[in-house]
């Protein structure tokens, strides 16, 4: 999978997704949105990739949207009538939604190892992400408000399943930064490591014992907990009864269950 902002290896059936923008701090230029998608449409499609690892190269991993970009829009969206061009930025708005939903309706888990700056587009960014893993040293900062915008593209939806209301409007009233170690504190990080080597070896470690197991099971653990996040309790046991009434007598259930009591690793088709 070759992209112009986004460097893509698939080793051991976990895919190291790296935004590649490192002299622009990964800022999310038109490209780099795009790329997004295409990369997690690739691994949602991807046999062999069975969980993806999303960092950032350079000194950041990704400070928010290109202010390029943001300038050019008053250009794209150009039209005698106002209305047309109130769709125009409408759609282009909706798309870049899009682009970041990809991490969530991509069928693997996705883990974000975050160093650096994390700021703006790069929090919406993390937040569709299923686990976000941080260097103590790193900065989370939902700075939509101090730009003079709404912050639109997912942070205000899906950060207060991970840290609560009062919180995220806190973060979003404030812009004020988050360490590392608050991360972890208030939910937004799962763990938080030393340094971006320790980083990138731990999440790696993580992601390949997510690997190991049946991508059958793993790809339907996150389709149960994204549905069950957005409905109520009842209409979730529903649907995992109905999930398992079709993909409970898996040729994997049984593999799990000799592998457990021969303590060994499964083997499972991808």
């Amino acid at each position: 999978m070759q992209l112009d902002t986004i460097k893509i290896t698939l080793e051991n059936h976990v895919a190291l997704v790296e935004l590649n923008r490192p002299d622009k701090a990964n800022a999310m230029d038109e490209t780099l949105w795009a790329d997004i998608r295409r990369a997690f449409d690739w691994i949602d499609e991807e046999p062999s990739a069975r969980v993806a690892v999303l960092a950032g190269n350079g000194k950041h991993f990704c400070s928010g949207i290109d202010l390029m970009m943001m300038m050019g829009l008053k250009t794209r969206i150009e039209d005698t009538c106002e209305a047309r061009a109130r769709e125009k930025l409408h759609r282009i708005i909706l798309d870049l939604q899009d682009c970041l939903t990809s991490l969530e309706r991509c069928r693997k888990p996705v883990l974000a190892a975050i160093h650096g700056a994390c700021v703006g587009g790069g929090v919406d960014l993390v937040c569709a992400a299923d686990m976000r893993y941080t260097t103590d040293d790193a900065y989370f900062s939902v700075k939509e408000a101090d730009m003079g915008l709404v912050a639109d593209v997912g942070t205000l939806q899906r950060l207060p399943y991970l840290i609560g209301e009062g919180l995220t409007r806190e973060l979003a009233f404030t812009c004020r930064s988050v360490s590392g170690a608050e991360a972890v504190q208030i939910g937004l990080a799962n763990r938080s490591f030393s340094d971006r080597d320790t980083l990138m070896k731990e999440v790696m470690t993580i992601a390949t014992e997510i690997a190991k197991k049946s991508p059958l099971v793993i790809r339907g653990t996150k389709q149960v907990l994204n549905y069950s996040r957005d409905h109520s309790i009842e209409d979730g046991l529903k649907f995992v009864a109905g999930w398992n009434a079709a993909m409970l007598m898996s040729a994997d259930i049984q593999e799990a269950i000799m592998a457990s009591m021969q303590k060994r690793d499964g083997q499972f088709r991808d």
